[in-house]
């Protein structure tokens, strides 16, 4: 671990860096005029510090015939800040505990630069796909520890490429981006085929907000989802269906997921998610249903969470059940 700290505090000091290197620039004096005197140079725009943020998620988990497990689930650090002309930029590294007994490999998650002049913003590097409410929305804010079997399995994720969307007001917001298609961290793109991803929203009213994803892959691999969401007095109602469609393959993918919470009091959220994930084409011994019932404890400040879920799968054509209790505390700073 010791070689990941080093390679995160060389990114940090880099940064912080080159924005003390602007502010000092702003301050130099430029070349003696003709009677000479010492002139100033114009004042560069001010760059700020780096902002260093990040979460880490310690979980113990409690299955049948396993027993307990703990595990580091995320280990998340970036840094991100604000540049002159309507620029700002993030970095974000992955720390978390590898499988088995081998050390633990820095993995790079987000590295982009967005140009954002309201309503407009211009992406360019790696990050989220605009793909799934679910999806795009931070680990960090969902309501149940892990998210959607249909969402892990088929919404688009992380990939190299150039997005841009618009707002109109608050009332609807577009996104649509052209993207590698080989995923995160991809050094190049092999065939020359190229991932479109597209998602809109709109707000016909304050409480209720729909939206539906595009993505297509080439010709032969075209997914698309649709959701709603509504949210009043402290009570959240959310649905998700996605499914994908490969070229020659007459079954569909597709999955759905339904979820209910209720802010009982300012510190205590209580959940209820059902969810099913099929995949026609292979047969129902991959068919997932799934149901959770968890509460979520907020500590005072809005940095600390403690999640507890009772997850109940049934998989298979027999639909064999399988239990899971997790307990993950969170922390974000």
């Amino acid at each position: 671990m010791r070689h990941t700290r080093i390679n995160l505090q060389a990114v940090a000091v880099l940064l912080w860096s080159l924005g003390a290197t602007s502010r000092a620039g702003a301050q130099a004096a430029g070349p003696a005029d003709s009677s000479g005197a010492v002139t100033t140079a114009p004042a560069a725009p001010a760059v700020s510090p780096p902002k260093p943020f990040g979460y880490i998620q310690a979980r113990e988990t409690w299955q049948e015939h396993i027993g307990f497990t703990a595990t580091l689930n995320r280990a998340r650090i970036g840094v991100e800040g604000a540049l002159p002309s309507h620029f700002n930029y993030r970095v974000l590294v992955e720390f978390e505990a590898a499988a088995g007994k081998l050390p633990s490999t820095p993995s790079l998650r987000d590295a982009y630069i967005r140009w954002s002049h309201a309503p407009w913003s211009i992406w360019a590097g790696q990050y989220k796909t605009p793909f799934s409410r679910e999806y795009i929305t931070s680990i960090t804010a969902i309501e149940t520890a892990d998210r959607s079997t249909v969402v892990d399995s088929l919404a688009t994720k992380r990939d190299i490429g150039v997005m841009g969307d618009v707002a109109i007001g608050p009332y609807a917001n577009l996104a649509a981006g052209v993207f590698n298609g080989e995923g995160q961290n991809a050094s190049s793109n092999r065939d020359s085929t190229v991932l479109f991803v597209s998602r809109a929203t709109a707000r016909p009213l304050p409480q209720l907000t729909v939206g539906g994803s595009f993505a297509r892959f080439g010709p032969d691999s075209l997914r698309w989802g649709a959701e709603a969401h509504v949210e009043q007095s402290g009570v959240i109602l959310r649905y998700e269906y996605i499914a994908q469609h490969r070229l020659g393959i007459d079954k569909d993918d597709y999955g759905w997921y339904g979820l209910g919470a209720w802010r009982a009091v300012q510190w205590l959220q209580l959940v209820a998610k059902q969810e099913d994930f099929q995949r026609p084409y292979i047969g129902d011994s991959r068919r997932m249903r799934g149901t959770t019932l968890g509460a979520n404890v907020d500590f005072p400040g809005g940095r600390t969470r403690m999640i507890v879920d009772w997850v109940v799968r049934k998989n298979g054509v027999a639909l064999q059940r399988r239990d899971q209790g997790i307990a993950q505390l969170q922390v974000k700073f």
